[in-house]
């Protein structure tokens, strides 16, 4: 069930103009861009797709123009996390309505992390859909709240739609191992930028799930490791782990991915919508060495 939900999903950017509008040329150009990549589908309006500052009728045009672009048969799972659980219920309908496959929901802020109140709310968003709820569990973005071993379990049991994880809590390779321990049900897509992509799958998840502007790497790491070539794949995250490292740093990875999208001429702008932390020069001229002697421009065209 839901056999279209594995493998490697690119989380994209949402591309702005130079005064903060919604730049759809490029967002067209880059659904195009990343379907060719190889990927096996897309995510976005997640954290990187900036949805916090989105308007709601921005997220149903973002949303719209990617599945329109991406074309019929490629799955778009599209972030639906909302404070409330009604709004979650009510952006998880309205992207199913659109022609998303899936939606991806982390968890609500709470004052302190409860399994109870977590498990309600995934299982109201699971039961108003009939698409799959990828559940995030990515303590930083949600004020620390972890989800545990036992509830993402549970959550799995209760139904297919919620079986599919975006493990982002660290040590991430060590939680997929004691999850598939509790659980059979659950398929696990590994995130955080792809810096423990071979360590995941090592381990046993399905996939990755996460924002990458070089993404036929990952797709390149993904399909060695399923075809049985690990060392293969292991070469290629080892020869490319310096930029997954680079490009992964907190607080200043949305800019710097904007940034080589721009550089590969994927979007005609690297805006990211305020607040935000900007980048240095010297940031950037470390980002060109290292795209300089990876030879990634070159080997990885426009």
């Amino acid at each position: 069930m839901f056999e279209y939900l594995t493998g490697v999903y690119n989380i994209t950017p949402t591309p702005f103009q130079p005064d903060g509008a919604l730049d759809e040329p490029s967002l067209r150009r880059l659904t195009k861009f990343t379907r060719g990549t190889g990927v096996d589908g897309m995510t976005i309006l997640g954290v990187l797709g900036e949805a916090d500052k989105l308007t709601e009728s921005e997220r149903d045009r973002v949303t719209a123009i990617v599945i329109e672009t991406a074309g019929a048969g490629f799955p778009i799972c599209v972030g639906t996390t909302h404070a409330g659980t009604d709004g979650c219920i009510a952006y998880s309908r309205r992207a199913q309505e659109l022609g998303a496959k899936a939606v991806m929901v982390a968890p609500p802020k709470l004052a302190r992390t409860n399994d109870a109140a977590l498990e309600r709310h995934y299982l109201a968003v699971a039961a108003a859909v009939e698409i799959p709820v990828v559940v995030q569990d990515f303590p930083p973005a949600v004020g620390g709240i972890t989800m545990s071993v036992e509830l993402i379990a549970r959550l799995a049991a209760a139904t297919p739609r919620l079986s599919f994880l975006k493990l982002e809590d660290e040590p991430a390779p060590m939680k997929v191992t004691q999850i598939l321990a509790a659980s059979k049900d659950v398929k696990i897509f590994g995130g955080l930028g792809g810096m423990m992509f071979l360590e995941e799958l090592r381990h046993g998840a399905i996939g990755t799930m996460t924002g990458f502007a070089f993404p036929e790497i990952l797709v390149d790491i993904y399909r060695r490791f399923t075809a049985g070539d690990l060392n293969g794949a292991t070469e290629v995250f080892y020869q490319f782990l310096p930029i997954i490292r680079f490009e992964n740093q907190p607080r200043i990875n949305l800019a710097l991915r904007k940034h080589i999208y721009q550089l590969r001429g994927v979007i005609s702008h690297s805006r990211v919508r305020s607040p935000f932390t900007p980048v240095d020069a010297d940031t950037l001229a470390d980002l060109d060495d290292i795209l300089a002697r990876l030879d990634l421009l070159a080997a990885h065209p426009k």
